[in-house]
């Protein structure tokens, strides 16, 4: 049984991670490709409690959040029921929808970023992505798009969210040459984004044949 390729959406909030990762998922369905759908935090206690310090609940220190991330990661992976490794191994596509790029560029704007990636190191050279998608959105337009949500979370202010922009291009220039990183225009009309997203699939899957 051939593997299944890792898919990862990263951004900034509001950027249409979520929207992008569900089109594609459809789109590779109907060429025949078996797909599953995840997110981090997860759902297991590791990401309950992660969101409960996103949103407010729980009050604790950056490194703690960091830590969190690393474990529910760790968690993810390696699950021997819902894990990205056996969804691999049974020849299952996987769609994520943020991964360790996220800790580098939320956490890692706020703590040092090397520890952040020690962090991490586990994921990092454990399981990779096969291609890293990210959804490209200024921090303004990202907070236009979240002031229609009622919650607001840890991270969802414009300075925070520009910081956070800032460090995503920090680390991918750091990771040239090591990820397949492509940077997408997250464009108002949701499916022009999505003929780029599919062009790169196309790729990946296909050669390009579409």
């Amino acid at each position: 049984m051939n593997r299944g390729k890792f898919i990862v959406f990263e951004g900034t909030d509001g950027s249409g991670k979520s929207t992008q990762m569900k089109l594609l998922g459809s789109y590779l369905a109907s060429r025949g490709v078996a797909v599953y759908h995840t997110h981090e935090p997860t759902g297991s206690p590791f990401g309950a409690l992660l969101h409960d310090c996103m949103t407010g609940k729980i009050d604790t220190d950056e490194r703690a959040i960091a830590a969190l991330f690393a474990v529910d990661r760790i968690d993810h992976i390696e699950n021997p029921v819902s894990g990205i490794r056996a969804k691999l191994e049974q020849g299952v596509t996987v769609l994520c929808d943020r991964y360790y790029f996220s800790s580098f560029a939320y956490n890692g704007g706020f703590v040092p970023l090397d520890w952040v990636i020690e962090l991490n190191r586990p994921a990092i050279e454990g399981m990779r992505p096969d291609m890293v998608i990210f959804l490209d959105l200024p921090a303004e337009d990202g907070m236009r798009r979240l002031s229609r949500r009622s919650e607001r979370e840890r991270y969802e202010s414009l300075e925070r969210q520009t910081l956070i922009r800032e460090k995503y291009f920090e680390v991918f220039e750091r990771f040239k040459g090591e990820e397949n990183i492509h940077i997408v225009k997250s464009e108002e009309d949701s499916m022009q984004t999505q003929v780029r997203i599919r062009r790169l699939a196309d790729e990946l899957f296909f050669g390009g044949n579409a």
